[in-house]
């Protein structure tokens, strides 16, 4: 992978102080998210009382409809058993701590908030998983009788940060020499 630097910093002048400005401000980024995840979940079980009530219509195309994902995103690898846990675990953590290592290195600011992100949404299912060995999924979209599948905040903030990677690695260019 490339490195994404403004034309004003050449890659050779960024200092440890850089590195580390940046990487505080992605992480507060990913802890916000994180935390709005980890929030709207409380919500929907405690508040909502979702676990019992199971769907609750918002509007024609919105439903909350509370469900355990045992798997990653759209219920892959969900077989439910205690090795697949731990090994989602342990892929997310090391994707994760790879993803931080990304961002300190990325200059471009569009780039850098996708990784956070990621981060950010990797590690409200990361917190889900290991407190209740599953992930709470809730927010259903549907139209005409067709159903999206059944996803969370930390979803949106993954998806969201893979769009802007995109838009980050098309749109921020290296500094010619």
């Amino acid at each position: 992978m490339r490195r994404l630097l403004p034309s004003s910093m050449p890659n050779c002048l960024m200092t440890k102080a850089d590195n580390r400005q940046w990487l505080q401000s992605g992480l507060v980024v990913a802890a916000v998210t994180a935390g709005l995840d980890q929030t709207s979940k409380w919500a929907v079980m405690h508040l909502l009382d979702l676990e019992i009530l199971r769907r609750l219509e918002l509007l024609p195309f919105l439903d909350f409809a509370f469900v355990w994902n045992n798997g990653i995103s759209y219920g892959l690898f969900s077989s439910g058993s205690a090795m697949a846990k731990w090994l989602l675990t342990a892929m997310t953590l090391a994707i994760t701590a790879y993803l931080v290592r990304a961002m300190m290195t990325t200059q471009g600011r569009i780039t850098r908030l996708g990784y956070a992100l990621i981060i950010g949404g990797a590690l409200g299912n990361l917190i889900d998983r290991i407190i209740h060995g599953a992930v709470v999924d809730f927010i259903s979209l549907h139209y005409a009788g067709y159903y999206w599948y059944v996803f969370n905040l930390a979803d949106i903030w993954i998806s969201l940060g893979v769009a802007l990677l995109v838009w980050g690695f098309w749109r921020e260019k290296e500094p010619e020499s």
